[in-house]
């Protein structure tokens, strides 16, 4: 294995253990576990969660006096367990043991990217002078997806006897891997039940509470040939063990294979949960054809997904890679699920879907297209859920959730806790209705970069125009300023989620927010004028779309309003009425400062009343669109929008916003490209190490930042090379960083399959694959090409 391909880690650091837990986790799409040791229970050092996409339950706290229910995705029983301890013929048994042990002399973990496995190796040594050597590989089989495996090989220096394996299953689980939550309701399980099949397979299930998923595991427990004998079994009502005994003499190795397999009752085509796992478990191949088939599985799958990045930072993208195609994999296409936060990796914002999918998507479409679909489809089966919302709040359309789950209502939180002050604060996130435009430009760019014009026209098309109505529904014409207003919401930023001293919360006319919903207006009235005339009057009829309709959607395009002070486009109407922060002093006092609306609130202050912002705001506006698309779009609105103004607005706000997101670095570095490219690298250093270094100060233990760690591949992908994917062409206007002057992806676009794009100093090499297709047409700033299928073109790039 080349270090390239790897992630380890030296030795044992029972401070770093849940950070590593979370960066060695695997998993396969369908569910995820965490990659702490099996010898481990779960406490401070250690948090051994698995989690099974879309596996949701609710339950009801008391916080602050009153009863406040919570969604939260579930921890679902620990089949990790496995632990062991020397029984010398000459002396009683040890201990046993685990890396928390004193006994511990040496420890290594090693995350092999390429293949999809954790392999530990640890050293144990008594007082006697007695060495334990273990070591272990886990997987978590990427072509089965009900199925994972570790293998655990013990070889005894200086003793002889034999070595006792403790292998089971834990029920008596909770959800407690963010310290801020513990106040709350976290038992999600219940009616468990424990059993035994054909000596040495053991099964245990439950249900959630609220949710009534059945949850089934099954876990064969062997060694080769038999030498541990008959197991014994230990059941009780929250767990199920076997005990092994392994003879071992001094100088050899003896090795005990686990393999375990999860179903629910969310699966199609079974009728038992624990049946369908015990049948499972029992037929499942041993451990060197498990890992032989999930290899394999894996190769493919990095087939399909090619990002050739050289150096450390190619390394890091590669780790990143390897985390989204865990939580969103081929088998995601299966499932009714969103595209969680925090991955499938721990329990960080409960499990929730936001809007983490538009930096998610944009990777997706050009690789595994089927997934992306599979994504919006969960949107879709909740859009009468929104469509539902938004009659509730007195307007026409669909209002998407700002926070979702297991259903299509609204799961953000009521109150929040300031783990600062120690105070519960109201919580007006959902007022983001800005992640309605996140859906519908999914829904675009999947059906620009793909060619499924039948997803485009129908389910596409459905989404797209609900939330074109509650856009138009949410504007209110304001006849002093000649323009529609959308007013009461909050912006990606977050900290402003309301005006100094104001009754209500929300502020108004947010730019990002505005610009998008123009945005998704236009598309619509695209929509309304390009679909075949079967699905127009089929859709209309069944939205009830009113003939005037698209009239207005037509007026908002040109007379919405964005806000403006000093030559520079504002977050919001009155932006610049806020105090400036005194920048130097709050640094100077606090060190990091990324969470100022955390130190702000424990001050008594409130960050409502500065310029200063968590992450990208208005500048996500240049995350989303092209120089080009972006100019269009303030054009049709009438608004200024040249390169002075734009440059002017990108350095304003670079001096007033804290990064309290992981998605703020990976933004600012994909506009600065274009803008500042000297100063790109330092925001794209922040983003591909914000997991691995845990910039945020101890999040990333909860669970990887999803929407981040796909952002840097998209940053490469897309953000270096100008790539879009429109009018049936590949338009590129590449932007090369000189510490990524060289790299190259693989995509898919529309039939055409692996087309090898690669980026070297002042040249843009493209290959496609031989097919009976027709060229690819390429579009480089002003220049046209069509480069016909096996055959490869060298374009030159033209100077800045």
């Amino acid at each position: 294995m080349t270090r390239a391909w790897t992630w380890s880690y030296e030795g044992y650091d029972a401070g770093a253990e849940r950070l590593r837990e979370t960066l060695c986790a695997l998993g396969n799409g369908y569910f995820v576990t965490r990659g702490a040791a099996s010898e481990v229970l779960s406490g401070p050092a250690h948090y051994p969660g698995t989690y099974a996409a879309g596996c949701y339950n609710r339950l009801t706290s008391i916080v602050a006096g009153r009863p406040i229910e919570n969604e939260d995705i579930v921890n679902l029983p620990n089949w990790l367990p496995l632990r062991y301890r020397i029984c010398p013929t000459d002396a009683a048994p040890g201990p046993w043991l685990s890396p928390d042990h004193p006994q511990l002399t040496n420890h290594r973990q090693t995350l092999d990217l390429r293949h999809g496995t954790l392999t530990c190796w640890s050293v144990y040594k008594d007082e006697a002078g007695r060495r334990l050597s273990v070591e272990q590989c886990r997987l978590v089989h990427m072509g089965e997806p009900h199925l994972a495996a570790l293998r655990t090989a013990f070889t005894a220096e200086g003793w002889a006897g034999s070595v006792e394996v403790e292998s089971g299953i834990d029920g008596a689980v909770c959800n407690a891997g963010v310290a801020r939550y513990r106040g709350l309701a976290d038992q999600h399980l219940t009616g468990w039940e424990t059993g035994s099949e054909q000596g040495n397979t053991l099964w245990l299930s439950c249900r959630t509470l609220d949710s009534d998923i059945r949850i089934a595991l099954a876990a064969r427990t062997r060694t080769p040939a038999g030498r541990g004998g008959t197991p014994r079994t230990q059941l009780s009502a929250l767990r199920a063990f076997h005990t092994l005994s392994l003879p071992i003499t001094s100088g050899s190795t003896t090795a005990v294979e686990k393999t375990v397999a999860l179903y629910t009752s969310r699966d199609p085509a079974i009728e038992s949960p624990r049946h369908t796992a015990v049948d499972c478990a029992l037929r499942a191949p041993h451990f060197r054809r498990l890992r032989a088939s999930h290899r394999r599985a894996w190769e493919e799958l990095w087939r399909e997904a090619k990002l050739d990045v050289p150096g450390d930072a190619g390394r890091i993208l590669r780790l990143h890679l390897f985390h989204v195609l865990q939580t969103l994999s081929p088998h995601t296409a299966d499932l009714d699920v969103g595209v969680p936060a925090r991955g499938l990796h721990g329990e960080a914002y409960r499990g929730h879907v936001f809007w983490d999918e538009l930096f998610v998507l944009p990777f997706l479409n050009l690789h595994l297209p089927q997934v992306s679909q599979a994504l919006l489809d969960y949107r879709y089966r909740r859009l009468p859920a929104a469509c539902l919302a938004a009659r509730e709040a007195g307007r026409a359309g669909a209002m998407y959730p700002w926070q979702s789950a297991g259903d299509g209502r609204e799961e953000t939180q009521q109150l929040h806790l300031n783990p600062r002050s120690g105070r519960w604060l109201p919580d007006h996130s959902h007022l983001q209705h800005h992640v309605g435009s996140a859906i519908a430009y999914n829904v675009w760019q999947y059906g620009q970069a793909s060619g499924d014009t039948e997803y485009l026209h129908t389910k596409g098309a459905e989404m797209l125009l609900q939330i074109a109505r509650f856009w138009a529904a949410a504007a209110d014409w304001d006849p002093a300023l000649g323009r529609y207003r959308i007013r009461g919401v909050v912006g990606p930023d977050e900290y402003h989620d309301g005006y100094p001293g104001a009754a209500e919360p929300g502020v108004d006319d947010n730019a990002y927010t505005n610009v998008t919903a123009a945005w998704v207006l236009m598309r619509a009235l695209d929509l309304c004028h390009t679909l075949p005339e079967a699905h127009q009057r089929q859709l209309f009829e069944r939205i009830e779309l009113a003939p005037d309709e698209p009239e207005h959607w037509d007026d908002l395009t040109h007379r919405l309003h964005v806000p403006y002070h000093h030559g520079v486009i504002s977050q919001f109407a009155g932006y610049e009425d806020l105090a400036e922060l005194d920048w130097d002093g709050y640094r100077q006092r606090y060190g990091d400062i990324r969470r100022l609306d955390r130190i702000l609130e424990a001050e008594g202050d409130t960050v409502n009343r500065y310029q200063a912002s968590k992450q990208a705001d208005v500048l996500m506006l240049g995350y989303l669109f092209s120089p080009a698309e972006l100019a269009s779009v303030f054009r049709r609105l009438g608004h200024p929008l040249d390169d002075d103004i734009w440059h002017a607005t990108v350095e304003y706000y670079l001096r007033r916003t804290t990064h309290g997101s992981t998605l703020s670095a990976l933004v600012h570095a994909w506009v600065l490209a274009r803008v500042r490219r000297p100063d790109a690298w330092t925001y794209c250093e922040e983003a591909l190490t914000g997991d691995v270094a845990d910039v945020q100060g101890g999040t990333t233990a909860e669970g990887i930042h999803l929407g981040a760690m796909a952002g840097t591949l998209d940053f490469v992908q897309r953000g270096m090379t100008g790539l879009e994917t429109r009018d049936q062409a590949l338009w590129l206007d590449p932007a090369p960083l000189p510490e990524l002057s060289k790299f190259g992806v693989r995509i898919r676009f529309r039939r055409h399959w692996d087309i090898d794009l690669r980026i070297r100093a002042e040249q843009v090499r493209i290959a496609v694959p031989a097919s009976e297709n027709a060229p690819v047409r390429v579009k480089l700033r002003d220049r046209s090409f069509a480069i016909a299928p096996g055959t490869t073109r060298r374009l030159d790039l033209p100077d800045d």
